[in-house]
Parts: structure tokens; C-alpha cells; sequence
């Protein structure tokens, strides 16, 4: 048993946002859980390859699209949004406040990963 505290996690700046990685694969859990910090207006192209995700919106909110941009999904205080099929998507924080998540990860990160952010395609690790 153990206990961790935000305050002790360096914060990874992912392009849009930090990530708190509370657990990562050397904690030896199975799974990931970090704390998701996404910048208030800001879009992100985003695909996990490798990685299944889903993110439970603490505070702020937005919206997460499918990348052909048919499906869209309001994300606020109480909701989880689950990526369960490695689906490229765009999440989008509304303007005025950061958005908070719990994000968990399957298989876990390293903790050290980050976002190439850009414009012609999605980010991925």
C-alpha cells in the first residue's frame, strides 16, 4: 500500500496541457492514472496506438470529436469519455477555464511520453 501526492509528480507538458503521472508502469499496477490538465480553448488532434484510455472530467469542460468529426461528445464535471478502439479524436477545451481529467491508461506509460501536436495529422504514442 501506498500513497501519492500531485505536488510530488513532476507534470509531463503534453502540447495543450500537463499530465500528473500518478502511476506508471514501474508502480507495476497493470494500468496508468494521471491527472489531466487540458488548457482552456485549446484543440487537440490526439490517437493512442498502443494504449486504450478513458478520462472521467473532474472541472472545465469541452468536447471530444471522432476525427472524421461526425461524433461529438460534450465533456463536463461528472462524465467519462472512453477510447476503447484506439479512435482518432479531437479534444477540445471551451474557452474561460482549464479542463480537469482523470485519465487512465491500458497498457501503462512509461510516464515520460508526450504529444507531437501539429495540424496534418494526430498525435500518437
Amino acid at each position: 500500500m501506498f500513497t501519492r501526492d500531485k505536488k510530488d509528480v513532476e507534470g509531463v507538458n503534453w502540447g495543450n496541457g500537463e499530465s500528473y503521472r500518478m502511476l506508471t508502469r514501474k508502480d507495476e499496477m497493470g494500468f496508468t492514472v494521471c491527472h489531466t490538465v487540458v488548457y482552456a480553448g485549446t484543440e487537440s488532434r490526439l490517437q493512442y496506438r498502443r494504449h486504450l484510455e478513458a478520462c472521467y472530467c473532474i472541472s472545465g469542460s469541452g468536447r471530444i470529436m471522432s476525427a472524421d468529426k461526425e461524433h461529438t461528445y460534450e465533456v463536463s464535471p461528472g462524465v467519462i469519455y472512453v477510447l476503447e478502439q484506439h479512435d482518432p479524436h479531437f479534444l477540445i477545451a471551451d474557452e474561460g477555464e482549464d479542463m480537469h481529467l482523470v485519465s487512465v491508461f491500458n497498457p501503462p506509460l512509461n510516464g515520460d511520453e508526450k504529444h507531437t501536436l501539429s495540424e496534418d495529422g494526430f498525435s500518437q504514442y
